[in-house]
């Protein structure tokens, strides 16, 4: 199973979880949708700082590979023209 699946499933799980728990709880309903729209607004920001994070990771790889493969095409191009001389 992909790294990415398990996080996903236990965020998904922890999130019930807390919606379970708040849904059980011995309170007013209006403090209880309170809660539940608070977790959730949390699991949404933390769901956006991941994908940010992720986006942010495959830029930077791709980055690097972009300054890389530039090289091999500047080093290249000037193999050729010294061997044309």
């Amino acid at each position: 199973m992909k790294q990415g699946n398990v996080v996903v499933g236990l965020l998904a799980g922890a999130a019930i979880g807390a919606v379970l728990g708040i849904l059980f709880a011995p309170e007013k309903g209006s403090d209880t949708r309170k809660k539940i729209a608070n977790k959730g607004k949390d699991s949404l920001d933390d769901l956006k700082n991941k994908y940010n994070d992720a986006i942010d990771h495959l830029t930077s790889k791709l980055d690097k590979a972009k300054n890389e493969g530039l090289k091999m095409y500047e080093d290249d191009t000037e193999l050729i023209e010294n061997t044309k001389r």
